[in-house]
């Protein structure tokens, strides 16, 4: 299926610079800094405006999951085909999620963030996360297993759960890809509705920047920048590491793959800085999605891949969580022996996937790996609560970046990448 040529909001055009998307995002999350750093309380007032944002984007996530998982599976047609790109997806994900969190515990015990602090345990008060333990113990692995399966067709798209979408859009794709023909005429349906959804979605990035400026303002409003002061060198430890990760692993396989991180960054600017702005990597979710497409992935990988790693391609969240641990560890002056951190990093693997796709998750994913690790307290995650909102860009920034080098690795190796389209769109052909 070949989408409207239009190009959409998020993608960069010809004009002057001020119509370009990601300098408007860019002009209003500084706004909005602004108005939260000096005044705070007219910068909590705007948190409407980035909630708003969200939702409206929430509201064609679930239909534009559902659109292009069927018709891309339903096109593939060789359900044995759809078997392996599956299998190479997950083996993708699981070696890169494995590595985040090595990466993480590596650079932990290097620089040591957490050293000097001196809590006692026994002063940490509990009720600041409690609400985070009780989501925590909820997200446990069967209890994920079985929340995939919706308890109906329309619970699924009512409740919005990305998981519960994708679980019954391959189902669907599949059954669809079986008739055959016979599917035919639902199939063009479907296409066609597609080309709305996704003009809806360039409709709805036009408000992008409203949406940022609000979700900034009411952070350092809420937060305020000097949150971060006290805890300067784990925010900047993990914003380093995060950043390394990405230029240094994922611009290896970039390399490796005939791509240039540095260019994928420039393609995606403008969903970046709307992920920074608001926080949420869901926000740009369905432009991702058109995105990969134009750059020449096919649409069937696309529909495939981005939604799933969306729940279990989460690097920055896997770094952050291992970080994190050990910086409550070193702040509370408790020493981890080598097989007590091999058992945080097998503990934060299986979490990780347990509480994807929460709301939260990188916090509820640390709470729950912390109640089964008991030599560190869950309550020393009250150090970090009131810098986890600036850490949680990094983490959707982190994400987003990876989620999209899944993508074209997946293509390529399945031979449905087109290198010329790719060329174009990373050298700004399509500008």
């Amino acid at each position: 299926m070949k989408l409207d040529s239009t190009a959409p909001a998020s993608q960069p055009h010809a004009g002057p610079w001020y119509t370009h998307l990601y300098v408007q995002v860019l002009i209003a999350i500084a706004i909005g800094a602004a108005l939260g750093h000096f005044y705070p309380s007219a910068g909590e007032a705007m948190k409407p405006l980035g909630d708003a944002f969200i939702k409206l984007v929430k509201m064609v996530i679930a239909p534009v999951i559902f659109m292009t998982v069927v018709t891309g599976i339903a096109g593939m047609r060789d359900l044995k085909r759809f078997g392996r790109v599956a299998l190479k997806t997950f083996g993708y994900f699981l070696f890169f999620s494995t590595l985040a969190l090595i990466i993480g515990l590596i650079i932990g015990e290097i620089i040591r963030p957490g050293d000097g602090m001196g809590v006692d345990p026994a002063t940490l008060d509990p009720a600041k996360v409690a609400s985070y333990t009780a989501k925590a113990h909820d997200s446990t692995i069967t209890g994920f297993l079985m929340n995939i399966i919706p308890d109906t067709v329309g619970s699924a798209f009512a409740g919005g759960d990305i998981l519960q979408v994708l679980f019954f859009s391959v189902v669907f794709g599949i059954a669809l890809a079986q008739i055959g023909e016979r599917g035919e005429p639902f199939l063009k349906v479907l296409e066609s509705l597609s080309r709305g959804f996704f003009r809806m979605v360039t409709i709805l990035m036009k408000v992008a920047p409203i949406g940022a400026f609000g979700a900034f303002a009411f952070t350092i409003g809420k937060y305020g920048i000097g949150s971060v002061v006290n805890l300067a060198e784990l925010v900047a430890t993990f914003y380093i590491t995060a950043l390394c990760f990405v230029l240094i692993v994922l611009g290896a396989v970039g390399k490796a793959c005939g791509f240039s991180i540095f260019k994928l960054i420039r393609y995606l600017r403008a969903e970046l800085l709307l992920v920074l702005g608001t926080s949420s990597s869901e926000s740009a979710l369905p432009s991702l999605i058109e995105k990969m497409e134009k750059a020449g992935c096919e649409k069937s990988i696309v529909g495939l891949v981005v939604p799933t790693g969306y729940s279990f391609n989460l690097d920055g969240t896997n770094i952050y969580m291992t970080l994190a641990s050990l910086f409550i560890a070193q702040a509370t002056g408790i020493h981890l022996t080598l097989g007590q951190e091999l058992l945080l990093l097998a503990v934060a693997m299986l979490s990780s996937k347990g509480a994807a796709g929460v709301t939260g998750a990188g916090f509820i994913t640390l709470a729950a790996t912390l109640s089964v690790v008991p030599t560190i307290p869950v309550a020393g995650m009250a150090l970090i609560l009131g810098v986890d909102r600036f850490m949680s860009e990094c983490r959707s920034l982190t994400n987003f970046i990876g989620n999209a080098v899944a993508t074209i690795v997946v293509s390529r190796w399945e031979k449905a990448l087109d290198h010329e389209k790719l060329d174009l769109a990373l050298n700004g052909a399509q500008d």
